[in-house]
């Protein structure tokens, strides 16, 4: 097969691998270099760094919208074009070029989480389960039908950056899947999604990491493990902006306000919520570094019981 492999973060790297296994990858398209770091050098993607390593040629288009562009991909004659969170949007006259159409590697189990952060978007939410689904694309957002898909319980104590990390080589081991029936000359069919059950998982906002200490602790615990590694929950603790890198909720009746420290101890700082409390169990100051409650506690004695 030729195939031609459409990918930009880490996320991706794992699927590039699987697809590059038999030296059938020709071309890695990857969104343009872009300014990194405190220097705000041009830096290239994950995907293209390993595209390099494996001496595959990149190719980095700001869109597919001259027709140049696309003639460019029809010049690679790909049977197969496998896409995993590359960035942009794909026009129809793209997906039509490879004689097997072009494949997704999505992190959810869809119809739910379609969009752009579907793993941070299932912790916060609650979800107990997600997954891999290798989908056909069509020019709807994530609306194509599922080829193959492969379900994984989230751990309660899960974070968006273990979870990511999980579903990444998942998403390669559903790929190898696939890509294993169709050169046997056996078609994944494709099962069309299901009209009930569609959520969207809009792209990570820094304005939502400030916790509203109102809302219930169950959710403000999520959003903490949701958000970890980035953009980081952050909150006002006792007169400092401070960024949450592990809490769990507890479901404690209490009369306080929220925003109230309740309790200071080893095991954490507990923190009235609008329902419940939240237990904060390791931070960060501004400027610092990720701390435990208990030294974040050395450097504010006035926050110990009893002080």
């Amino acid at each position: 097969m030729r195939i031609v492999f459409a990918g930009t973060p880490e996320f991706a790297v794992p699927c590039l691998r699987a697809a590059a296994q038999r030296n059938e990858v020709v071309a890695v398209y990857t969104q343009p270099d872009r300014p990194a770091g405190r220097g705000r050098t041009l830096a290239p993607s994950p995907v293209k760094r390993e595209a390099l390593i494996r001496g595959i040629e990149v190719l980095q288009p700001e869109s597919f919208k001259s027709p140049l562009s696309r003639e460019a991909l029809a010049a690679l004659k790909p049977d197969l074009l496998v896409v995993v969170a590359y960035g942009l949007i794909l026009p129809q006259a793209v997906l039509d070029i490879p004689t097997h159409g072009c494949w997704n590697v999505h992190a959810s189990l869809l119809p739910r989480w379609r969009g752009a952060a579907p793993i941070q978007r299932a912790i916060q939410a609650g979800d107990a389960q997600t997954g891999v689904c290798l989908m056909q694309m069509e020019k709807g957002l994530d609306t194509g039908p599922v080829l193959l898909k492969q379900a994984i319980d989230i751990a309660a104590d899960e974070t968006g950056g273990k979870l990511h990390d999980r579903l990444a080589e998942l998403g390669a081991q559903v790929l190898s899947d696939g890509l294993g029936l169709l050169r046997a000359g056996i078609r994944p069919v494709p099962q069309p999604q299901p009209v009930e059950g569609v959520t969207y998982a809009h792209k990570l906002d820094k304005a939502e990491a400030r916790l509203d200490w109102s809302r219930p602790a169950t959710e403000l615990a999520n959003t903490v493990r949701a958000f970890n590694p980035w953009p980081m929950a952050e909150a006002q603790l006792a007169g400092e902006r401070v960024r949450l890198h592990g809490a769990v909720a507890l479901p404690l009746a209490h009369g306080a306000a929220p925003g109230t420290i309740l309790l200071t101890g080893r095991d954490g700082i507990d923190v009235a919520s609008g329902e419940g409390a939240l237990r904060i169990r390791v931070l960060q100051r501004d400027g610092g570094k990720a701390m435990t409650a208990a030294d974040y506690l050395n450097g504010r004695r006035d926050l110990l019981a009893g002080a």
